[in-house]
């Protein structure tokens, strides 16, 4: 089935244990070695699973070799955008047609070894939600990618109360669940157990093999930090105040207006009990300032009140998520014959 050119995916018949989902982007020299290790660790991993690889606008022959991968082992699934989105765009292509119970992210540069998700599925049965790699010995330059790496992961670590030492690891593991209520937009993939966080999830670390770089060129430098630092104050933002930005907004217009009320009763005292002038005084243009920029934040509250009831009612998107429920068919899920409907 298909609408405006998109696959739809279809109820699966065969019950799928493992996703596991790799973006590709210009990594015609690695693909073909990327196959054999996965394929060596499906053919000894005692689950149902699949490969899902997007291919991210790539230029060179990386489509075609996909394709070729995919014809011959029914394991890999392939998907091709119609130019680069960007890696948050493509694990989201693949999350939306992954069907396992578990879902696995990695690179397609073969730095991510596959040999450590057998150890992530480990520790995804003690009971987690969401495992993270961490790559101790990191094989990437220090001052472009390791320092500015240790500097953000403390900074997002503190900021969203979800502490891990490497967000920027692609090799993960969650939960097909957690995925599903967790919407990526901008480059927030690498954000995911910090927004699956306000669900109540339980999120593990663990080490992982981090290998040299052999083939093509990292698609990666010094000036992503600056989008990570302003992706993470939408996160903040989203774990905080998404469903009531009054609170946020609210309390600044209060702070502000409070502050140029002040100001203003302080500028009418001087001109009433001590006659001085305030026409040449700037106190009196900061107090109006304040004054009217408290007033429109306090706008922006209720605008943003408005907003939030409208996304979540118009889409009927819950603001809670239920993990289990231990409850007796309510009474209208029971026909009149006294059956379960």
């Amino acid at each position: 089935m298909k609408t405006n050119g998109t696959i739809l995916k279809k109820a699966t018949v065969e019950r799928i244990d493992l996703s596991i989902v790799i973006p590709i982007l210009n990594e015609s020299e690695n693909l073909e070695l990327l196959y054999e290790q996965l394929k060596q660790l499906l053919d000894n991993l005692d689950k149902v699973s699949e490969v899902i690889l997007v291919d991210d606008g790539s230029v060179d022959d990386s489509f075609e070799i996909m394709r070729a991968i995919g014809t011959r082992d029914g394991r890999f699934r392939v998907i091709r955008l119609r130019r680069n989105f960007g890696q948050t765009a493509a694990f989201s292509a693949g999350f939306d047609f992954a069907r396992g119970d578990i879902i696995i992210t990695m690179d397609g540069d073969l730095q991510n070894d596959p040999a450590d998700i057998p150890l992530l599925l480990q520790k995804m049965d003690e009971g987690y939600d969401i495992v993270s790699g961490w790559r101790i010995d990191r094989q990437d330059k220090l001052l472009t990618r390791r320092l500015p790496s240790v500097l953000a992961n403390r900074l997002i670590s503190r900021s969203t109360g979800v502490s891990l030492h490497d967000y920027g690891c692609s090799l993960k593991a969650y939960r097909h669940d957690v995925l599903k209520y967790t919407r990526l937009y901008g480059e927030l993939h690498r954000f995911i157990p910090a927004l699956a966080s306000q669900m109540g999830v339980r999120v593990a670390e663990l080490p992982v093999n981090h290998r040299p770089r052999q083939f093509g060129q990292t698609k990666y430098g010094l000036n992503r930090t600056v989008r990570v630092i302003l992706d993470l104050v939408t996160v903040r933002f989203l774990l905080g105040y998404a469903t009531r930005p009054m609170q946020i907004f609210g309390l600044l217009g209060l702070i502000v207006f409070s502050g140029g009320s002040l100001l203003a009763f302080y500028l009418a005292v001087v001109r009433l009990f001590f006659n001085q002038p305030l026409g040449d005084r700037p106190l009196l243009l900061l107090a109006i300032l304040l004054i009217v920029v408290g007033v429109q934040l306090l706008i922006m509250g209720l605008i943003g009140e408005m907003i939030v009831r409208t996304y979540y009612e118009t889409q009927h998107k819950p603001i809670y998520v239920i993990k289990e429920t231990l409850l007796e068919p309510s009474p209208q899920d029971i026909d009149n014959d006294g059956d379960s409907a």
